[in-house]
This record gives C-alpha cells, structure tokens and sequence, in this order.
C-alpha cells in the first residue's frame, strides 16, 4: 500500500485514542453516582405517606402474582434456551460459533439469576429503605 493510500484512509478513519474498558465503568459509575444523588434528595425529604397500592383490595395479590408468573416464565425460558443451545452444540462444528452459543448460554443465565434476585432484594431492602410498597406486597417468586 502507498504512502498516498494510507493517508486517504486516515482521512476516512482517523486513528482515535484507545480508552480502557476500566474507564468507562468507572466513569459510568460515577455518573450514576451523582444521578441518584441528586435524585433520591427531594424524595427522601418527602414526609413519607401510606401507599394507595396498599390500600386497595386486591391490588398487592395481583402484584405479586404477576411478579411469580414473570418469574417463572423467565425460568423456564432460561431452561428452554439452555437445551435448545446445548443441542445445536452438539452438530457445531465451527468453535466460532461455539463460542457464541457460550456466551448466549452466559447472558441467558445471568438474566435469569437477576430475574430471581430482585424480587427477594426489593423485599428486605425495601421496607429498609421505607418505601411503601414494600410494607403490603411480597415479591418473593416461592
């Protein structure tokens, strides 16, 4: 390749600086940082007042029957996804997409741990942090 043909493609693609990965999570998790902190002043000011979730009649049940639905679909969607990637593992030759059928398994497992989480989380953080929804509705999955 020319001198001239290296220079038209700097043009067209400058070389940007390369910035490590650590960074951008560090400087994502200090903007999240100050968001929230800012966020959460005025509401934790507030005088805090019974919830009308709380109130109604059948309003908390439906909550957390719709949270165990949610939650057990997404389990079984996990299990589904599992098998039907260890099956096609098993034709693949190309370790390409093996890899890829890995790193699929991987984030299907991880949705589905914080999709098992949360719902005990919100449960013992949540009248912690009083809020008021947490008082009335369980959202434990079992």
């Amino acid at each position: 390749m020319s001198k001239i043909d290296e220079l038209s493609l700097q043009e067209y693609w400058p070389v940007r600086p390369y910035r490590q990965p650590h960074r951008k999570l560090a400087f994502a998790a200090l903007t999240t940082l100050l968001v929230s902190s800012v966020a959460v002043g005025p509401v934790a000011a507030q005088v805090p007042l019974q919830s009308s979730v709380c109130d109604a009649q059948n309003l908390p049940g439906i909550i957390e029957g719709f949270f165990q639905i949610t939650t057990s679909l997404g389990i079984m969607g996990l299990v589904v996804i599992w098998q039907a990637d260890s099956l096609v593992d098993m034709f693949t030759l190309d370790p390409e997409q093996k890899r890829g059928l890995k790193r699929h398994k991987r984030s299907a497992m991880k949705s589905a741990v914080i999709l098992v989480v949360l719902g005990p989380l919100y449960t013992v953080a949540g009248p912690i942090m009083g809020l008021p929804l947490a008082e009335c509705v369980n959202l434990v999955p079992w």
